[in-house]
């Protein structure tokens, strides 16, 4: 029989599966629309589309690097559970391989081959086998035309993978083995400090007219003249660029010393050139509202309480 527009609609609605594989499923089951939700169900897709609503927070930060490049990538899952499973694992640092041949936007990424299929479909298959909600959620990639770009992760469960990953690229002529050891201990301090930039000129400028206001305030209620209180202001903003700011902040390997003062010590060593020229950090689930589960209440409601 003749698939309509109409029909395919229907089936997308009840399956939450996409355009095209509804036209397929109807064209199978010649027009069957309950026998096209099953095929669907047999391919994972329909079963695939209802998990998509639910929230995936948890899963793994995974991070390949080949000298001069290197990227990380976030794919979530529902549970860290499913975080443990051989499989995710291996999907994830898969994905973070291909992102490596990539510019590192989520949709280059996303659309890039892996084994035969993009790397979106991949995923999809996956959530049809393991049985829950996953996403590509960030991508990035560093590069140098000369240098390294280091990596850490944090929190490793196995090679690449982990609950923080962290790039940092130095470029320079110098000795790789070098920047690879400074870059990674940079990395190190990027995880644990989180900086909000690199320099103060990479700051948002939004975040830094907030805090003026905010040093402003403070300093009114001092009672200060004006002149006064545009000196104090300066002198808070300082210390909150020394805080925020990459470059500026004290090393937590030497915290005698500044980052920007550690790249400036290895110049020296090197007897060339070693620019800091940017990082990437990406904490597993940052900005994710995770759902409140009260299971309490799903017991009593279970119960008929």
């Amino acid at each position: 029989m003749s698939i309509t527009a109409a029909m395919v609609k229907e089936l997308r609605e009840k399956s939450g599966a996409g355009m095209m594989d509804c036209k397929t499923a109807l064209t199978e089951s010649g027009g069957d629309m309950e026998a096209a939700i099953d095929w669907l169900r047999t391919k994972g897709l329909a079963k695939a589309a209802k998990k998509a609503g639910r929230v995936a927070a948890e899963g793994l930060v995974g991070v390949a690097a080949d000298g001069a490049k290197a990227a990380v990538i976030e794919l979530n899952s529902e549970t860290d559970f499913v975080a443990r499973n051989e499989g995710f694992q291996e999907l994830v640092g898969k994905v973070a391989k291909v992102a490596l041949g990539t510019d590192g936007s989520l949709e280059a990424v996303s659309a890039a081959d892996l084994g035969g299929k993009s790397v979106t479909d991949s995923i999809t298959d996956a959530i049809a086998t393991i049985g829950e909600n996953m996403g590509l959620r960030r991508t990035a990639v560093l590069s140098v035309s000369e240098g390294v770009v280091a990596s850490y992760v944090h929190g490793a469960v196995s090679d690449g993978l982990g609950k923080i990953g962290v790039l940092v690229a130095l470029q320079s002529s110098g000795d790789k083995d070098k920047l690879a050891a400074l870059g990674r201990q940079i990395a190190m301090h990027v995880a644990a400090t989180s900086p909000l930039a690199l320099s103060t000129d990479e700051l948002d400028p939004a975040v830094v007219e907030r805090e003026r206001s905010v040093f402003a305030e403070q300093a009114r209620e001092s009672g200060k003249p004006e002149n006064i209180i545009e000196k104090m202001v300066e002198g808070r903003l300082r210390k909150f660029y020394e805080e925020v700011t990459l470059v500026k902040q004290a090393f937590v390997i030497n915290p005698d010393i500044t980052v920007e003062q550690a790249v400036e010590a290895l110049a020296k060593d090197l007897g060339t050139e070693v620019k800091l020229t940017g990082f990437v950090r990406f904490a597993l689930g940052e900005g994710i509202e995770k759902e409140e589960t009260d299971f309490a209440a799903e017991v009593a409601a279970a119960s008929g309480q």
